[in-house]
């Protein structure tokens, strides 16, 4: 087995900014449901929406970072399919 370090690093950056944009499609899915039941207040729907834009603004920068393309966070579950939206939201 020939392990470089920079590989070990991207490999594990690739991992985690896996599970990094998992868990940020998930908030953004239950932010829209709540926007849409209208379950926040004014300053809460901006506080998430800047958050998450924040958010996804990192994730990229770190993509950027790494050599890594959206698509390159998507793993494929085999028969379930990609863990992400094709469309990646």
């Amino acid at each position: 087995m020939d392990l470089e370090p920079d590989t070990v690093e991207r490999d594990l950056v690739k991992l985690v900014l896996t599970v990094v944009e998992l868990l940020r499609q998930l908030m953004e899915r239950q932010a829209v449901r709540r926007f849409d039941v209208g379950d926040l207040t004014e300053e809460q729907e901006e506080r998430i929406g800047l958050t998450l834009m924040l958010l996804e603004e990192r994730m990229a920068e770190l993509r950027d970072r790494y050599g890594l393309g959206p698509e390159d966070l998507n793993l494929d579950l085999g028969p379930l399919g990609p863990l992400l939206p094709r469309d990646g939201g």
